[in-house]
């Protein structure tokens, strides 16, 4: 099934508006941000080449970044879960917080959200959890181009902060060339230190 709108319609029939879409990006990396993305498109809205982020090359994924922003029309937000936080809270219950808080911060207030993956306990509005949805609903996959871009926006900065680790190359997912970064140097302030790889490098 193609990316559409066809989720979102289905729930506007059934009387919900406004409708958000939910993603995130960083649940793997070592290191960084996880950061959830919050998108409520207009009816019948239409962007070429909009689709899972993952789909997509950095080009394509700036470029709807840059529309998806751009468009009046569009409501949108992002948080950034910092490194601290998902060690405190670990990497799901920080995703789970993350779309929580989202859904709070978007205007108009969402009337239900679709989102990528499986439910989210303790939601503050109606939910529906698609598997692969950022590849199903228009509405996650523009959720998902926030996320993305927004996190590697972030990481391009860590790089200046922390040159030595390459986080402009890995965006801190788990490279080879990342685990022999953080083996020369140990973790840095933005390691996910609960995350078994960065516990191992810690010098003794």
């Amino acid at each position: 099934m193609p990316c559409s709108l066809i989720h979102e319609h289905r729930l506007s029939s059934l009387g919900f508006t406004p409708i958000a879409g939910i993603d995130e990006a960083g649940r793997g990396p070592l290191a960084g941000p996880v950061v959830v993305g919050g998108v409520i498109l207009p009816p019948d809205f239409e962007l070429h080449g909009l689709n899972d982020s993952k789909k997509l090359t950095p080009k394509a994924r700036e470029r709807l970044y840059a529309e998806i922003t751009g468009n009046f029309e569009i409501r949108w937000t992002s948080i950034a879960i910092p490194s601290q936080e998902i060690d405190r809270l670990n990497i799901l219950g920080a995703t789970h917080s993350g779309m929580r808080a989202v859904i709070e911060q978007l205007s108009p207030r969402p009337a239900h959200a679709l989102i990528d993956g499986l439910p989210v306990p303790n939601f503050p509005c109606p939910q529906t959890a698609l598997v692969g949805g950022d590849g199903l609903s228009l509405s996650i996959a523009a959720a998902s181009i926030i996320a993305k871009v927004e996190r590697d926006l972030i990481m391009l900065e860590n790089d200046r902060l922390y040159p030595e680790y390459g986080f402009a190359k890995h965006k801190g997912y788990p490279t080879r060339e990342h685990f022999a970064k953080l083996r020369a140097h140990g973790p840095c302030p933005i390691h996910r230190r609960s995350f078994a790889p960065v516990a191992q490098a810690e010098p003794w």
